[in-house]
């Protein structure tokens, strides 16, 4: 099958390149999807450039991605939620980076994978698990955000962000958003109080929020981390602060998250999007073969939302499978 790989550390226009790799195998908990298309991530870049060497094992040649979107192909024996031709979406994240879903087909352990939402197309749906997971599994599981809560989303405008502002609200909570002051607008519109992330932040959002925040969802690390943590009032005995970027926060007591697949929670992810309460950010795609040019641009910040590679049409990969 046709898959974009790396066989080293590196820059994606360096080391990323088009091949044919071996159809991944069904485990007995697992179901192979074909791929329509696969979302673009930081993680992705940063992976593929070596940063994350001390956390995953990894087996070259690595086919990158871990979003998703496509149609159900085969499954395992054990698997009892899915059939062939099913359409769903999810998180392929294993324990061991090699298979990714920057591919034609992807084999996930059922546990990762949901019913795509119904009201989103194939894009739409590859751009929201990482991104929709990692501000569920923070503002819910760990922060446990509650009706009347003051949270600060930082990079509101995000992939991470923009799902993230959107369950705090419908979580009942008063959301306040850093982002440039182009996004401020948008951000507004959304019931969000904008705060600029390129000036004096500190005095920004002290400006914004004088008498301080409950709850904290970190993305820059470094600095910003202890600037976050003063602005928390003490609530339920304990620091309500989650960082993506800088594990650090652990010695200020709070929580750093590193999303994990979770069929129910993407269950509930897209029945809010069929609701409609939930909304998939700004999406720009490229075709697979740009894949290199799409983390390219994700590393250097040069896009709002999510960009998507799309790869196939699933519908005429599944009528294919077994012949």
């Amino acid at each position: 099958m046709k898959a974009m790989v790396y066989r080293r550390y590196g820059e994606p226009r360096d080391v990323l390149e088009p091949a044919e790799v071996p159809e991944p195998k069904v485990g007995p908990e697992s179901v192979l999807v074909a791929v329509a298309a696969a979302g673009v991530n930081p993680v992705d870049w940063q992976t593929m450039a070596g940063h994350l060497d001390t956390r995953f094992d990894v087996l070259f040649p690595v086919v990158p991605g871990w979003d998703f979107a496509g149609t159900v192909v085969r499954v395992g024996p054990n698997v009892t939620r899915f059939a062939p031709g099913d359409a769903v979406f999810g998180y392929a994240r294993q324990d061991i980076v090699h298979h990714g879903t920057y591919a034609e087909r992807i084999a996930v352990p059922e546990r990762a994978v949901a019913h795509k939402p119904a009201t989103l197309d194939w894009t739409r749906a590859a751009a929201t698990p990482i991104a929709a997971l990692t501000a569920w599994q923070a503002l819910v599981d760990v922060l446990d955000v509650h009706p009347g809560d003051t949270v600060l989303v930082q990079a509101a405008a995000g992939g991470v962000g923009s799902f993230a502002t959107q369950i705090a609200r419908h979580l009942g909570a008063r959301v306040v958003g850093t982002a440039s002051p182009a996004n401020h607008e948008t951000l507004a519109a959304a019931g969000v109080i904008p705060v600029d992330r390129h000036g004096d932040l500190a005095a920004e959002l002290r400006r914004a929020v004088p008498g301080g925040v409950d709850a904290v969802l970190d993305m820059y690390g470094g600095s910003a981390v202890r600037l976050h943590a003063d602005l928390l009032r003490p609530t339920r005995g304990h620091k309500r602060i989650v960082s993506l970027a800088d594990d650090g926060v652990r010695d200020l007591g709070g929580r750093f998250l590193f999303a994990q697949p979770d069929a129910g929670e993407l269950h509930d992810i897209a029945d809010l999007i069929d609701r409609g309460a939930l909304h998939v950010p700004n999406v720009r795609t490229r075709p697979l073969a740009e894949a290199a040019h799409a983390l390219a641009d994700s590393a250097g910040g040069m896009t709002q939302g999510k960009i998507v590679l799309t790869v196939r049409e699933p519908a005429e990969d599944a009528r294919g499978a077994d012949s």
